[in-house]
């Protein structure tokens, strides 16, 4: 009997004992070992040894977490784009409008102290301090005066009025008030003086001039135009500038040549001054 076998996948020696391949050997792994290693039927033994190991079956254990641990790693790369992008998106959104930062106007802005706004007015930029009498005259001009006589209505008070005239509107002169008059105030007690009274002329409101003939300096006798106008009475507050009445209007008659005279010597005009009288009668009635 020999101990040798035909290849795989031959026919079996017919004089090998009888006995058949074990089906249990894989031939790829190697050769059987010998007929005598074999044990009888029903005696237990060793499992037969092969010429090369059985691989061990491969697990499934090494996939299953490196599968769990890249799920792991890109949820939380989800999580934290999921983070980031809501960080970014909160950085487009305008500050809150309650914050005292940037909401001055807010009730944390308002002043602790609380209470009414104080009703204390502007400073007049326009405000001066009269010097002389003549000063007073700047309430024509839209000035109040600092250190005049404050104004109550109803009260007896002083008064000035001052004329411009339609060759000089931007000029103002003094007009006389009998020294009879309650509010009459001599130029030296300017101080006390509570209301200024202006006479604007009317523009267009000349009359037909008055040829007056006069001798100048030099003893030459000269032709003036003498010419009548209107004038509107205003009554201001002299401390505040403030108007507060009207005198109507005021003649300027031209109808007699006068014994003393004023004229521009390029045009040889003169412009007669409102009635005194007219300008009495209206401080009676507003100051009385």
């Amino acid at each position: 009997m020999t101990n040798s076998h035909p290849p795989y996948g031959g026919q079996p020696d017919p004089n090998y004992g009888g006995q058949q391949p074990d089906p249990n050997v894989n031939p790829q792994w190697g050769q059987p070992a010998q007929p005598g290693a074999y044990p009888g039927y029903g005696q237990p033994g060793q499992p037969p040894q092969f010429g090369a190991p059985v691989p061990p079956p491969k697990s499934n254990k090494g996939l299953i977490i490196g599968l769990s641990a890249g799920a792991a790693v890109v949820l939380l790369a989800l999580c934290g784009g999921g983070v980031g992008l809501f960080l970014a998106a909160g950085d487009d959104k305008p500050d809150p409008v309650a914050s005292s930062s940037s909401n001055p106007a807010g009730p944390s802005a308002e002043p602790s102290a609380g209470g009414p706004e104080s009703e204390t007015p502007a400073p007049d930029n326009n405000a001066v301090t009269a010097r002389y009498s003549s000063d007073m005259s700047s309430v024509c001009d839209g000035s109040a005066i600092l250190n005049a006589a404050p104004y109550t209505a109803g009260s007896p008070a002083k008064a000035y009025t001052f004329a411009n005239s339609p060759d000089r509107p931007s000029y103002w002169s003094s007009k006389s008030i009998s020294s009879a008059k309650p509010y009459y105030s001599k130029s030296a007690d300017f101080e006390s003086v509570a209301v200024v009274g202006c006479l604007k002329v009317v523009e267009g409101s000349e009359g037909t001039p008055k040829k007056c003939d006069y001798k100048n300096n030099d003893g030459k006798i000269v032709t003036v135009s003498y010419i009548s106008s209107r004038y509107e009475l205003t009554f201001y507050a002299a401390k505040t500038g403030e108007k507060i009445g009207d005198g109507g209007t005021v003649s300027a008659p031209a109808n007699r040549c006068p014994s003393f005279i004023s004229y521009n010597k390029l045009t040889m005009k003169s412009y007669a001054a409102p009635d005194s009288g007219t300008i009495e009668a209206a401080l009676d009635k507003f100051l009385s």
